[in-house]
């Protein structure tokens, strides 16, 4: 595997940290600014509006330009948001700060998995997109409890100043690592690219990853109940519980990206599998701390096992703009996250119980699975000369067919 995939990691930790350390900073945040946790909450939310409203405009946006050039020019404007996250004097200020910081999250990801499969063989393009999608789940593991211990101990605007940093690094990474390439789009324009989105493949695509994860975050956005006030774990616990999510998720995320390499639809559907049963077993293992600790791993491994297959999937289906479309994905992961979490509030509103969240996201497991088969059936459909697509790219190989 190219050292390129490295730099990407390293950008792809940067941002999970950023995304996810919030929400462990949000009482400090809150008593400093002096504002309550659900408005604090809204750093949360804006955060991930910018990452669903500059996925697919920035990738767009930057269609015609070198994918390296793309890249380090995201991460340029990730360290700024950070940064000015970090000297926010207000609420708002840092809104617009956490806002900024999300828009080049979904577009780096969507460039940087064209980039990783541009680079190895056909037969390893899954594994290249889930090695670039470790630094993410690394960040769950160190990253994310680093990041909250700085802000706990240093403040909160400490853990930007950090995490613009790693930005920094991640930028030196991109341009010593990622080979020099040159412009990859034809002279379409935005709605050139735009227009490579109108087909019903890909948004069956987009409609699984919402889905999918959405179950995902139904329950992994009420875990800290279930586990204190079902499981019995004591608070101080839940850190170490999560990063075993973190630990999880990264198996999950390796061992995906190997299968969907021999298969990916077989992958994507046994991944799906997988989190329904996962989820729905949650109300049995959360009555115990062990069954607790091996409920929370297996949710990280059976979510994450579909994510270089969705990514795939998506970029296949979009192949006349793979950077779109895979920018769409990332879009598409954080309707999930807003999405799966309310969801899971309506359960837990219900009055239904502290696990209803995690069977409210089995149904969602189950739809995903629905919408895919629905997307396998149209694809048998489709004549095979059309399903055959090539992903044109210039990191350093002319040309790949992508494999389905």
């Amino acid at each position: 595997m190219p050292l390129a995939l490295l730099a990407l990691a390293v950008g792809a930790f940067g941002i999970g940290t950023t995304e996810f350390v919030m929400m462990g900073l949000l009482p400090d945040v809150a008593d400093d600014l002096r504002i309550s946790i659900p408005t604090a909450g809204h750093l949360v939310s804006a955060y991930a509006l910018g990452v669903v409203i500059g996925a697919p405009l920035l990738a767009a946006a930057t269609a015609r330009l070198s994918r390296r050039t793309v890249l380090i020019g995201l991460m340029v404007l990730f360290v700024a948001g950070n940064a000015l996250s970090a000297l926010a004097p207000g609420h708002h200020s840092l809104l617009a700060a956490r806002f900024l910081s999300g828009l080049p999250h979904g577009a780096f990801f969507g460039v940087g998995a064209v980039v990783a499969t541009n680079m190895v063989a056909p037969e390893r393009k899954a594994r290249s997109v889930s090695l670039m999608f470790l630094g993410l789940t690394v960040a769950n593991i160190a990253g994310v409890p680093v990041a909250t211990l700085m802000g706990q101990h240093l403040g909160w605007r400490a853990t930007f100043l950090g995490v613009s940093a790693i930005g920094l690094v991640a930028i030196a990474s991109l341009a010593l690592l990622v080979p020099r390439d040159r412009a990859h789009a034809s002279a379409t324009g935005v709605r050139g690219e735009l227009a490579a989105l109108r087909s019903l493949p890909v948004w069956l695509a987009l409609a699984t990853t919402v889905a999918g994860f959405g179950a995902l975050f139904s329950a992994y956005s009420y875990i800290t109940p279930m586990l204190t006030d079902t499981a019995g774990y004591a608070d101080a616990s839940v850190t170490l519980l999560l990063a075993l999510f973190g630990v999880g998720a990264t198996a999950g995320n390796l061992l995906g990206g190997r299968l969907a390499d021999h298969s990916l639809r077989a992958t994507l559907f046994g991944g799906l599998v997988s989190l329904l049963v996962v989820l729905a077993l949650f109300p049995l293992l959360m009555r115990t701390e062990a069954g607790a600790a091996v409920a929370v791993a297996l949710l990280g491994m059976a979510a994450f096992v579909t994510g270089s297959p969705l990514q795939l999937m998506v970029m296949e289906k979009a192949a006349a703009a793979p950077s779109l479309a895979s920018s769409a994905n990332q879009a598409a992961f954080n309707l999930a996250n807003a999405g799966g979490a309310w969801i899971g509030g309506v359960a837990l509103a219900a009055g239904f119980g502290v696990t209803s969240p995690a069977v409210a996201g089995a149904a969602l497991a189950a739809l995903g699975l629905a919408v895919a088969a629905v997307a396998y059936a149209v694809d048998r459909r489709t004549p095979r000369p059309a399903r055959e697509r090539v992903v044109t790219g210039h990191v350093p190989e002319v040309s790949r067919t992508v494999r389905r």
